[in-house]
């Protein structure tokens, strides 16, 4: 009835107050980041969130490449034994075809006619796929609380590579995390990634216009139509130690005509590039290194490590910033003394 619903929505109004108090308080939110691999034998970082009310604590993966955020939850075929338990929410909102998040989704699916419930369906990590159900519910980030957040409640998984925790989508797209609470933070958001050797929260991702770093430096994000919800760079070229390696600037370019360009991707876990970039960077990396080469697994250039003061630094020149990166971001030292 008409009353009833009047009730239901006036239940949620003081959670909405303390929302919208929030807007208005000046202040940094930093949700820690960890690398996965300590925390959940995965490569990839994650943030530590709070779903629901009260809160459930989920470790769930950074990633600016996608839209949606999801986790497995309770009766989920092939997931983890860690999951979101939407019956323990007094705050989980259902949603069906008929709302405008539903189509916002990739992988969406709804009958031609009728109400259902909003079920989805997303391949990830190549190998990969899921299935879930659109619903709302509270998620606390850091002190934050935001009412009513857009995610997926994964119902069946198969393949290997679905994050054991979830999700945690920070692209341009309208159900990121970055557009639900673009009221709170801005659109702004940056992140410090600690070293995948740490084994603590030693990182951030800083939500907002307040208490982001001053002494930076910066290269333009740039946006392609026909990839909207991906981060583009103007990546230039690149030098292995002092030699500029010769790409050809057509397999380098951003090219907004036909998606072309180099994408930030903090849920890619090692760098790649087009074949023919690829080749040119290793062959000249090769030269400079003494030693034989042997490959391991996906790795093609491997060496002693009594080799390791040979090793060039590589730098990525983007618009306006060249990055030396640092030998950890480099090179990975495996257990049977190669590098």
């Amino acid at each position: 009835s008409w009353v009833n619903t009047v009730i239901t929505m006036a239940s949620k109004d003081p959670e909405r107050l303390k929302y919208l108090s929030t807007l208005a308080d000046q202040k940094t939110t930093a949700v820690p980041i960890a690398p996965g691999q300590q925390v959940l034998k995965i490569a990839n970082y994650v943030v530590r969130v709070k779903l629901g009310t009260p809160g459930q604590q989920m470790f769930m993966v950074l990633d600016t490449s996608n839209d949606a955020a999801w986790v497995p939850c309770s009766g989920c075929t092939g997931c983890s034994s860690t999951t979101f338990l939407p019956n323990a929410s007094t705050t989980l909102g259902s949603l069906d075809c008929s709302e405008a998040q539903c189509s916002q989704v990739r992988g969406f699916s709804c009958p031609a006619t009728g109400s259902s419930a909003c079920l989805f369906n997303q391949s990830y990590g190549g190998d990969s796929s899921l299935a879930a159900t659109l619903v709302q519910d509270a998620i606390t980030l850091a002190n934050d609380v935001i009412p009513g957040f857009t995610f997926g409640c994964i119902n069946a998984v198969s393949g290997g590579s679905i994050p054991p925790q979830g999700l945690l989508g920070l692209g341009r797209g309208p159900i990121s995390l970055i557009s639900q609470a673009g009221a709170m933070y801005s659109g702004v958001f940056s992140y410090c990634l600690p070293s995948f050797k740490s084994y603590y929260f030693s990182g951030s991702l800083k939500l907002g216009p307040v208490g982001q770093p001053k002494s930076i430096r910066t290269t333009p994000l740039l946006r392609n139509p026909h990839r909207p919800s991906l981060y583009y760079v103007n990546l230039t070229g690149v030098s292995v130690g002092r030699i500029k390696v010769p790409i050809p600037s057509e397999q380098l370019v951003f090219d907004p005509n036909t998606g072309a360009g180099t994408i930030i991707d903090s849920g890619t876990v090692i760098t790649r590039f087009v074949q023919p970039v690829y080749f040119a960077i290793r062959d000249e990396f090769r030269k400079q290194v003494n030693g034989p080469i042997s490959s391991l697994g996906a790795f093609d250039t491997c060496f002693a490590a009594t080799n390791e003061a040979e090793a060039p630094a590589v730098t990525l020149h983007f618009e306006g910033l060249n990055l030396v990166l640092p030998m950890e971001n480099s090179l990975i030292h495996s257990s049977s003394g190669s590098v």
